[in-house]
């Protein structure tokens, strides 16, 4: 799999974690690609593997096997050194949690300073940055107040300009609506796409929230440790001038042709250990063992 011009590109990655006497394997040769500038929703049942996915695209965990690049960064063969100057310059990650996010006793201008003293950058542009981020992410008359004094929409907008801080050229994103009610949910969400559209950052958000995953244009399902499928949306202009928004769900083949087919398809045919597959002018057939 190849894809020119891919921020993201993951081919057979497989995580494998030892738990006491047994393994556990989270990634069982999953692929993914994403294009600069996309926005992109994964979604998958818990203990499917999508976490463990954002957090090795995050430079927190390292893949076992498979190949994983990021921009120039091949995650399975950086050094240490390497690792901290990745997390700091090329990716944003946001958690869940904002507890995990922000720091108690700073207040917003200063957890989004923060990176960027790290970083080694001025004074000056330190102040024009977090400044410019905090207003763009709808908090900027906020930008003098800690996490307690913070709605919980608010605390998430913070933490993404906190990950912005050192301009990444991609933002990853853990359930940031987890703890979020509808309304707020749907805020942050948009200040998400603000932030894909105006900023030009790539975003890659992991939810289980149908509702925010209909949000994107395409979103990515992971089953099973493995891509199953994806499903694309795109806007529609009928005939008395109208839109509406048609969604596709594809199902998503590996290098060695391997698909997933789902599991009430399985069902609905009674589809078990083999099939038959018979080729015909334009599609593939798939039918029972009978």
């Amino acid at each position: 799999m190849s894809a020119d011009g891919a921020l993201i590109e993951c081919e057979s990655l497989v995580r494998i974690y030892q738990s006491g006497p047994v393994e556990v394997q989270a990634l069982q040769g999953l692929d993914l690609v994403v294009e600069r500038g996309e926005m992109v929703a994964v979604v998958g049942a818990s203990g499917s593997g999508k976490s463990t996915l954002l957090s090795i695209l995050a430079g927190i965990d390292a893949p076992t096997a498979g190949r994983a690049r990021v921009d120039r960064w091949n995650l399975l063969s950086m050094s240490r050194r390497d690792r901290v100057r990745y997390r700091r310059q090329t990716v944003g990650f946001v958690r869940q949690q904002t507890a995990s996010n922000l720091i108690p006793y700073l207040n917003a201008r200063q957890m989004v300073d923060l990176p960027m003293t790290a970083s080694g950058v001025s004074t000056a542009e330190r102040r024009q940055r977090s400044g410019e981020l905090l207003e763009a992410l709808g908090v900027g008359s906020f930008a003098d107040r800690r996490p307690a004094q913070l709605s919980g929409g608010q605390q998430m907008r913070v933490a993404i300009a906190v990950a912005l801080a050192n301009r990444p050229h991609v933002l990853l994103a853990d359930e940031p609506t987890g703890e979020l009610d509808t309304a707020t949910s749907a805020e942050v969400f948009a200040a998400l796409r603000d932030v894909n559209r105006d900023l030009g950052v790539t975003v890659v958000v992991v939810t289980h929230d149908p509702a925010v995953s209909g949000q994107v244009e395409r979103t990515v399902a992971i089953r099973d440790g493995r891509t199953s499928s994806e499903v694309l949306r795109r806007t529609a202009t009928a005939e008395d001038g109208g839109t509406h928004v048609i969604a596709e769900e594809y199902a998503v083949m590996d290098r060695a042709g391997r698909i997933q087919v789902p599991r009430d398809y399985r069902e609905a045919l009674a589809l078990t250990r083999r099939v038959r597959l018979a080729l015909e002018p334009d599609h593939i057939t798939i039918r029972p063992d009978a």
